[in-house]
């Protein structure tokens, strides 16, 4: 059994050699990093930054898997009293502003993924792009089962990646033009579904 001071030990050198990296990406661009200048920067050697990543890719995982973390915090019991357009809305936005430190790097990162010539991130991202979207789903109490909630996975799956292009070059302050845009769409998605799920249509599915 691993002890809890190994496991922080551990979390706190990987938060560092995020850290480091996105710093040095800031400076040079995700593509022209370099882990050996990661290792340097932290004075470490290198085969032990490769014994918590395998790669950069696998920082970018990291560094994404923040904002997810970010976007499951803790809420205040307020939360379940809001509309579900809202609770979707404050669990987006979380999630875009804890990336927006490094936007520009997020978004390299992304495009890296990205990239034709790496066919073996493709599949591994489409998988993080529906997780993210289940976690969004359960952290909303979206729990509608059947045709609602493939509806609601497809919508909320495209909603995301929209929001995503817009945040990816907002220069708003505090991303101002990501957030109308959010609460359009979702305005939008929001009267949609209650069309497409009146209440008595057979096909309609618990909320």
């Amino acid at each position: 059994m691993v002890k809890q001071p190994q496991r922080s030990a551990a979390a706190d050198v990987e938060r560092r050699i995020v850290d480091a990296a996105l710093a040095l990406a800031e400076d040079v661009g995700w593509e022209n990093l370099r882990l050996r200048q990661v290792a340097e920067r932290l004075d470490m050697p290198l085969d032990t930054l490769r014994g918590h990543f395998r790669d950069a890719d696998a920082i970018a995982d990291a560094w994404l898997g923040r904002a997810l973390a970010a976007m499951l915090a803790p809420v205040e019991p307020v939360f379940w009293d809001l509309p579900a357009r809202e609770r979707l809305r404050l669990l987006m936005l979380r999630w875009f502003d804890a990336a927006a430190e490094h936007r520009t790097v997020t978004v390299q990162m992304l495009a890296g993924k990205l990239w034709p010539f790496h066919p073996h991130h493709w599949v591994p991202m489409v998988f993080n792009l529906s997780r993210l979207i289940q976690w969004l789903r359960d952290a909303a109490a979206l729990d509608a089962g059947g045709v609602r909630r493939q509806v609601e996975e497809v919508g909320l799956t495209g909603l995301f990646l929209a929001t995503l292009a817009v945040w990816s070059v907002d220069d708003t302050p505090g991303q101002e033009r990501t957030r109308i845009f959010l609460d359009r769409r979702l305005a939008h998605a929001d009267r949609a579904m209650a069309r497409t799920f009146a209440r008595g249509r057979p096909d309609a599915a618990p909320g």
